[in-house]
């Protein structure tokens, strides 16, 4: 059966609204047009995309099919075009995927996985990334690349000052960058169009092999993802929610399957599969939680 197309899909349609909010929290944030105009005078874009060239090898229809086919099919049903360079990379001991390219986008997928998961578990990993590709957003996830070097390069070219806003912007940054996650994993349920299988696809994505999946620990999987509350985070103070994100390479995938499982549940994917406008998301956006807003109101001038 073939999977249904989107052609003039729009982010808006599903976008998480945690994504949303800590988007207008990073932006709001002073020291973001510094960060962007260091990036543009060192020419990160260019260098990202330099070393990306000199090291990976591209993937084309003839050498790695099983790589090439699935990312075309992606990157049709979530309509974008022109169709981004596609790259593998070395292994690592776990799957990883990254975007890059603010100009001329590509996409790079370790050894890992190519060889751990399966061409409808590759269309939900290829449209997570797409789906930052269509976010537009990409100047911002390539600070977080770069950041520990330009946070020493401002502490140093502004006597330390420069620093102490770096340290606001770092956390705003990191937390989007999570938030984006549930965004991403979304757009690739809507490439796979299979919520099993974008299930399978995040238990790899957490570190274990297809020979350690079967019935059993999928269905544990799971029931500890629909017992996940992204409400108790709320019991943490404002600071240990903050610092928990700042490791934003975690794959974080309990919770990512538990905000993906809920979006199924709501009907707005099978609204989106049938052709239906998605339904307003009744969901609890912390609009008066204090503690949840501490990104909007922080001000990196007041830290020591």
């Amino acid at each position: 059966m073939a999977r249904k197309q989107f052609p003039g899909l729009k982010t808006e349609v599903y976008e998480h609204p945690f994504d949303h909010k800590a988007l207008v929290s990073l932006e709001r944030t002073p020291v973001l047009p510094l960060l962007l105009k260091k990036v543009n005078e060192y020419g990160i874009d260019k260098l990202l995309r330099l070393q990306t060239l000199g090291s990976e090898f591209k993937v084309t229809q003839r050498n790695f099919p099983q790589l090439y086919e699935p990312f075309v099919e992606a990157c049709t049903i979530l309509d974008v075009a022109p169709l981004p360079e596609l790259y593998l990379f070395r292994g690592t001991g776990y799957i990883q995927s990254y975007v890059i390219g603010v100009e001329n986008p590509l996409i790079g997928i370790n050894l890992e996985g190519m060889e751990w998961l399966s061409g409808e578990e590759l269309l939900f990993v290829f449209g997570y990334e797409v789906a930052r590709i269509k976010g537009k957003y990409l100047a911002y996830q390539q600070i977080a690349h770069v950041m520990p070097a330009l946070k020493n390069l401002i502490s140093n070219t502004t006597l330390g000052i420069g620093g102490l806003a770096i340290n606001g912007i770092e956390i705003a940054l990191y937390n989007w960058i999570i938030m984006a996650k549930f965004t991403g994993d979304r757009a690739g349920l809507l490439a796979c169009q299979d919520a099993n299988i974008a299930t399978t696809a995040l238990m790899k994505l957490g570190g274990l092999p297809s020979e350690y999946l079967n019935e059993d620990t999928i269905n544990d999987f799971v029931l500890q993802a629909r017992s996940f509350d992204m409400q108790n985070l709320d019991a943490l103070d404002k600071f240990t929610k903050a610092f928990s994100f700042m490791e934003h390479r975690l794959p974080w995938n309990v919770m990512r399957a538990s905000e993906l499982l809920k979006w199924v549940d709501s009907g707005n994917y099978d609204n989106l599969i049938q052709g239906k406008n998605p339904t307003n998301e009744q969901v609890d956006t912390h609009e008066n939680d204090e503690d949840w807003n501490f990104l909007t109101a922080w001000n990196p001038s007041d830290q020591s």
